[in-house]
């Protein structure tokens, strides 16, 4: 033989030895545990922050910013005054929110009013109606009579109509726009055209669509991509606007409750928190308040999980511990009583009168955010007492603080241990890497005590923390350790939700969104498969009789949906390279046919964005097994889920 014809033959012999290698088969047995591991019909949820104008600006659906004249040191910021206005608050007709203002005529041509530039415009589609109202009286004459107009940002008059105004006394005036354009960023104008004076308050505009057709409700098509996740749980307000910049600030779940007019403003955790991100007119309305979350929830289908402050300011701004707790832990009783009480009891009556009598039923809350060191423990332990003495059944939510681990995790936790907390509260934004490498992070969790509540965590695929393919890869890597653990893990809300694009403070989130539009992440299309697929019974997933976890790029997780008759296998290919794989499902005395595969698969640096929000979404194909077996080959760097009948 040649030695060139020997160097083909060692070069087809070193090819095929590299083609079989890219050949092997892993075979993955999927069968029973010994004791049997139901997952939580709640399992999958959604947590939501009021950040990145995630509540006004964004899920609730006004679209008037500071409409009751209330941001602090500056009651007509968003406003834009021309002619002669004053800011007054004497025989105010809400007494929580004093301010309003007077329109004087000044006998100019220029006149006077007031625009209003919405959260970053307002937005308006043609043709459709919006409605308006106000509370105002006439001061001096008996014709006053206001103009509304809807201005587009090319400053054409796209609607608008006149308004007498005829009363001395306060009332409330409604009237209904149709914009002739649609326009992302258009304005609200309120001219007085009539002698003497008008005092104007509570200047409100929704879209007639909201979710659910609720008044005061939900922008349409941000509640409906929450809908279609099918949420088990729903976590509000927060995050660290519970704690706010001191307990002054903290959310007082009281005050956002009651008539919406008189609800009080309070300042936003988030304001001044980066200074890269400086929003100063962030404010929280507490329109969309407590009574309106656990409707948001019932709409949903989610158990509701409020959270409330234990008594300790964000450690992160401050030091501020209150020295009495007994408000803080009554006012967790009284919102206990809010959602569940008789329409006889103080505030199941505040509830009934605001339309819903019937119990909300709720089953758990949850006590402070992200505190740590010995004053939490010792604060927690006053709510835990408290609460199971009047609702032992009602689970408490305690807290393990910001990291993942370290001293102040493993203080916590064992805290939260003496303290027989039912669930505790784990939050990590960490790198892929990390997420990779903690798939098991639970396996050898004990089985006794407190449950976890995976309650804030998200990929951070640095440096610009996009919500990038990878990162939702990493995920749908990591939650397979969720899946399979779920007689340890409870509960699982990635955070956070909403980000609007012009308004955001953080990054990545589920959820983007404009005036008009919203996309959703690849993040949020994970979370969705695992919610919409999650089964009823943990199964047990091993390769060469380990939990497959990484071993050739692989991770997976499988479960049993005895409600569909399902089995629905999750795995993950992180690796660059296809994977061959043998799903063996003969020990599970079930005969398997037929079903489909939904694939998540992009390049890895995409993201889905408002004008290509369909570069990374779902698609499914049919299936079929033989012989007990499922034969697939894994895309590189793809997620796959395996429906079977």
């Amino acid at each position: 033989m040649t030695t060139k014809n020997l160097f083909i033959l060692m070069l087809f012999i070193a090819f095929s030895i590299q083609l079989k290698a890219q050949e092997n088969v892993f075979e993955i047995k999927i069968t029973k545990p010994k004791k049997e591991i139901p997952i939580q019909s709640n399992m999958y949820g959604v947590f939501f922050e009021d950040i990145n104008f995630a509540a006004d600006g964004g899920l609730y659906a006004e679209l008037v910013k500071n409409r009751s004249f209330e941001f602090l040191n500056s009651p007509t910021m968003g406003w834009l005054t021309y002619g002669k206005v004053d800011v007054r608050t004497e025989d105010a007709p809400f007494e929580r929110n004093p301010h309003y203002l007077r329109l004087n005529n000044t006998g100019l041509l220029t006149g006077t009013g007031i625009i209003n530039e919405g959260f970053r415009g307002i937005g308006l589609k043609k043709d459709e109606s919006y409605n308006l109202s106000f509370y105002a009286r006439n001061i001096d004459s008996k014709e006053g009579k206001l103009r509304v107009e809807l201005i587009s940002s090319g400053m054409d008059i796209i609607a608008k109509d006149d308004i007498a105004v005829d009363s001395d006394e306060w009332q409330k005036y409604t009237l209904t726009l149709t914009p002739l354009q649609t326009d992302a960023h258009s304005r609200l104008r309120i001219d007085l055209r009539s002698f003497g004076a008008i005092d104007i308050e509570h200047v409100s505009l929704f879209p007639e669509k909201t979710f659910k057709g609720r008044k005061n409700g939900m922008r349409q098509d941000l509640a409906q991509a929450l809908a279609d996740l099918d949420p088990g749980i729903f976590r509000f307000p927060g995050g660290c606007i519970i704690e706010g910049n001191s307990l002054a600030t903290r959310y007082q779940w009281k005050n956002s409750v009651g008539v919406v007019e008189n609800r009080p403003i309070n300042e936003n955790r988030w304001n001044y928190e980066f200074q890269h991100r400086f929003t100063p007119d962030y404010f929280q309305s507490y329109g969309l308040g407590f009574f309106e979350y656990f409707q948001l929830c019932e709409d949903l289908g989610a158990d509701a999980l409020p959270v409330v402050n234990c008594g300790i300011a964000c450690q992160y701004a401050t030091e501020e511990v209150a020295e009495d707790l007994t408000p803080y832990i009554q006012d967790a009783l009284d919102l206990i009583e809010f959602a569940n009480g008789p329409v006889d009891s103080k505030w199941g009556k505040v509830r009934a009168e605001m339309g819903h009598p019937e119990s909300y039923d709720l089953k758990m809350i949850g006590i402070g955010n992200e505190q740590w060191g010995e004053d939490f423990p010792e604060h927690l332990k006053q709510f835990i007492d408290a609460i199971n003495a009047r609702y032992p059944d009602m689970l408490v939510i305690g807290s393990s603080g910001p990291s993942a681990d370290g001293e102040r995790f493993d203080y916590l936790w064992s805290k939260m241990k003496e303290l027989d907390a039912d669930l505790v509260d784990e939050h990590y934004y960490k790198d892929p890497e990390w997420f990779l490498s903690n798939a098991g992070r639970y396996d050898n969790y004990s089985r006794k005590g407190p449950k976890v509540f995976a309650g804030e965590y998200a990929c951070h695929d640095y440096p610009e923390k996009k919500n990038s393919f990878y990162s939702a890869l990493c995920e749908a890597a990591f939650m397979t350790g969720l899946e399979r653990n779920a007689d340890v893990v409870h509960l699982a809300t990635y955070a956070p939700l909403f980000a609007h694009v012009d308004a955001w403070q953080w990054k990545p989130d589920m959820i983007w969104f404009d005036n008009l539009r919203s996309v959703k992440s690849a993040n949020y299309y994970v979370q969705q498969l695992y919610s919409l697929n999650k089964g009823t019974e943990a199964l047990q997933v091993k390769l060469n009789k380990e939990n497959v976890i990484g071993q050739n790029g692989l991770y997976a997780s499988a479960v049993i949906d005895e409600n569909k008759n399902q089995l629905i296998i999750k795995v993950a290919n992180t690796s660059k390279e296809s994977r061959t794989v043998d799903f063996d499902f003969s020990k599970l005395k079930q005969e398997v046919k037929s079903g489909e595969q939904i694939l998540l698969k992009a390049d890895l640096e995409v993201e889905n964005t408002l004008d290509k929000p369909n570069l990374i979404v779902p698609k499914k194909q049919s299936i079929e097994t033989s012989r007990n077996k499922l034969n697939v080959v894994l895309k590189p760097e793809s997620f796959s889920v395996f429906i079977l009948n």
